[in-house]
């Protein structure tokens, strides 16, 4: 099964972060312009939080605040749950699928190294599956 450096090697992805002073809408705007689900919240290179969609909805539309006042650092998910870029990609379906969550940091020697979400675990996934019944019906057919 591949791993979370393999993942990272194979997708070459950059990261997308914001600072926990940002405002929740300079947040919003960068989300919007690169299409994605979920910002790192970097305090330097440390990281601060995870910011989502859900963190948005939860905690600014629905407690009434604004997206123009409201900074990351108050409604972000403070308490991350990481990976190694050594775990595999089963893992971090285990990991996404106890905790909850939609968004997985990966992480090597307290250094980030990338975002993956349970969309991209699913398609690795599938693709895995889909290799497995490829060499399964190459094996029978002989």
């Amino acid at each position: 099964m591949k791993t979370m450096g393999h993942f990272l090697a194979d997708n070459n992805r950059q990261i997308y972060s914001v600072r926990p002073d940002a405002t929740v809408l300079e947040a919003l705007e960068l989300m919007a312009q690169k299409n994605i689900g979920a910002l790192l919240v970097l305090d330097g290179e440390t990281l601060a939080g995870v910011f989502s969609e859900r963190d948005y909805a939860r905690k600014v539309i629905l407690k009434g605040r604004t997206s123009s006042e409201a900074l990351v650092q108050d409604i972000m998910t403070a308490k991350v749950i990481t990976v190694e870029s050594a775990h595999t990609i089963d893992h971090c379906m285990q990991v996404m699928t106890e905790h909850h969550i939609r968004h997985l940091p990966i992480m090597e020697k307290q250094h980030v190294k990338g975002l993956i979400s349970i969309g991209d675990v699913v398609k690795e996934m599938m693709a895995h599956q889909k290799a497995t019944i490829e060499q399964l019906h190459s094996y029978i057919a002989g």
